[in-house]
């Protein structure tokens, strides 16, 4: 166990971008692909007393989870007038399945300090999820009530990106915010905190499952980006010479990313609640409200 959990603390800490906040070399580019194949050739210990098709389960319903928003977001991008009606809403509810499924294998392990982690993943996720939403109904609202990805984009493609307006800026940090958390990264790594809880939910995984839910953990720092960029900032036109331009701005997320997770401490998770609550849902109505004014 101790040789699991000393891996895990490698992985997690082992970022390209995290190294050049920090001004050392840092791993390869391919690190994260290399840790994801060393993990599947791995064998997957399944202890005593855990609920074993939960357990086991879980992590495929939180990959599936991605696989599913990532496909609705490129259906969008690459084959624009593709989507259906709602696939807005699809895409925000299965966004969710990754964090269910950290909180259905944590509570299936049987181990206390799973219990602990997932139980806070289950008040995070209710944190949240409230802002997000909100901030979220500001494109909506802009571009005429329209609940597909298609009306935003031509909303957008016809006036102006949704963030350069001020409702669509306000709630673009908020979704920003609320991003960090999904992905479960400082300050917001409550739930796998490995210095109290040693990663909590994850604690009892090894092998393939534990591959899985690493390589969950890689695919949403690309696909949450890619969704803000898309609801937010145009989006991505593959078929365009700005193309480059794009890129950046998905580009320019994940460093946000990288400088939020590497400039501030962890944060309990009464704080965490209170900060989502308080503050947070408080600037996402603002943006509703801005965003009613036509703002």
């Amino acid at each position: 166990m101790s040789l699991l959990r000393a891996e895990m603390r490698a992985c997690r800490e082992r970022g390209l971008g995290t190294a050049r906040v920090q001004y050392r070399v840092g791993p390869p580019l391919l690190q994260p692909v290399i840790d994801i194949v060393k993990l599947l050739g791995k064998e997957t210990l399944v202890p005593a007393g855990v609920a074993r098709l939960p357990f086991l389960a879980a992590p495929l319903v939180g990959f599936a989870g991605v696989i599913l928003a990532s496909t609705l977001l490129w259906m969008n991008l690459v084959s624009p007038g593709q989507g259906f009606l709602g696939d807005l809403i699809v895409a925000v509810y299965v966004l969710t399945l990754p964090s269910l499924s950290i909180i259905l294998g944590g509570f299936a392990s049987g181990n206390p300090l799973a219990s602990l982690g997932a139980s806070r993943e289950m008040k995070l996720v209710l944190a949240y999820e409230l802002p997000f939403v909100l901030a979220i109904a500001v494109p909506v609202i802009l571009s005429g009530y329209t609940l597909t990805f298609d009306g935003i984009l031509a909303f957008q493609a016809e006036q102006r990106a949704v963030a350069l307006h001020l409702s669509g800026f306000l709630a673009l940090i908020v979704g920003i915010l609320c991003m960090q958390a999904k992905l479960g990264l400082v300050p917001f790594d409550i739930p796998e905190a490995e210095t109290e809880i040693v990663s909590g939910p994850l604690i009892e995984y090894s092998g393939s499952p534990l591959a899985i839910y690493r390589l969950m953990k890689n695919m949403l720092l690309f696909v949450l980006p890619l969704f803000l960029v898309l609801v937010f900032m145009g989006g991505i036109h593959v078929d365009s010479p700005w193309l480059i331009l794009d890129v950046l701005k998905l580009i320019l997320l994940v460093a946000v990313v990288t400088v939020i997770r590497n400039t501030n401490p962890r944060l309990r998770i009464d704080q965490a609640v209170r900060f989502f609550w308080g503050p947070v849902t408080c600037i996402a109505v603002l943006a509703v409200v801005l965003a009613l004014c036509g703002l």
